[in-house]
């Protein structure tokens, strides 16, 4: 698999992308970021979003895709999964209307090009060679992350916006782990923060990573706050994990 990083950051600056990662540029985990990075011809390429939670920096990058795809030569339907709540979510408050056009009736109830699912904790989803598990995390909302595995048992595990969540490494059991995108935002001087509003410190990170059955091969960090980046790229070192660094937005990783 190779994970194309569109977006990893915790705030959105000049160069700054907020969370969206593309797996062999089809399916999509998270989308706060896509018509801004992607060409037309990739953003055709998507078929399957899969959404942690439903803030915005989450789900930003939804309607300007259903707005670019009802209007393409090779128009497909897009669709949409995440656990009951956050789908929900997402229809009252976004595709309403009022904020944007509802797309899952566009351009007609029978043929949208949005299609919104539930999924359920725990419940694998298959998506041609994939399988796309999700798993209950940490936030301030109803939050899961998600188990991609293909069809050679190579497995990444992105668990969006998270604070400690030890039911999910426990859940995960022995599965093996190649590639784990997993949330730091945060110094460790801002700890009480952190966990108040859902979120990890490199310290919390080395905890979480304790619970763990089985240690993940590849440890990449995600939506660091820029202004803190560089005191936590200094605290990451300082725990001398092998295989562990910040991501980059832009850069595409192989697992």
């Amino acid at each position: 698999m190779r994970v194309k990083v569109l977006g990893c950051s915790g705030a959105e600056y000049p160069g700054r992308y907020s969370p969206a990662f593309l797996v062999d540029g089809e399916i999509l985990l998270d989308a706060g970021t896509i018509t801004s990075v992607l060409g037309e011809k990739q953003q055709t390429r998507i078929r399957k979003i899969f959404v942690t939670h439903a803030h915005l920096d989450h789900i930003r990058g939804i309607p300007s895709l259903a707005d670019n795809a009802v209007t393409a030569r090779d128009r497909r339907r897009v669709e949409v999964f995440s656990i009951p709540s956050v789908v929900g979510t997402i229809r009252k408050n976004l595709f309403n209307d009022a904020v944007w056009p509802d797309f899952t009736v566009i351009p007609h109830p029978d043929d949208a090009i949005l299609r919104l699912v539930r999924v359920r904790e725990g419940i694998p989803v298959r998506s041609g060679k994939y399988k796309v598990t999700p798993y209950r995390v940490s936030h301030t909302v109803p939050s899961v992350g998600f188990l991609v595995e293909d069809e050679k048992a190579r497995r990444i595990f992105y668990t969006g916006d998270t604070g400690p969540t030890p039911g999910t490494w426990k859940k995960i059991g022995k599965r093996k782990i190649h590639c784990l995108i997993i949330d730091v935002s945060f110094p460790n001087a801002l700890e009480e923060f952190a966990i108040r509003t859902g979120h990890l410190t490199p310290r919390l990170l080395r905890i979480e990573l304790s619970k763990m059955v089985l240690p993940p091969d590849r440890v990449f960090i995600t939506h660091t706050k820029p202004r803190y980046r560089k005191a936590i790229v200094g605290e990451i070192r300082k725990l001398r994990i092998p295989g562990m660094r910040l991501l980059r937005d832009g850069e595409t990783i192989s697992v």
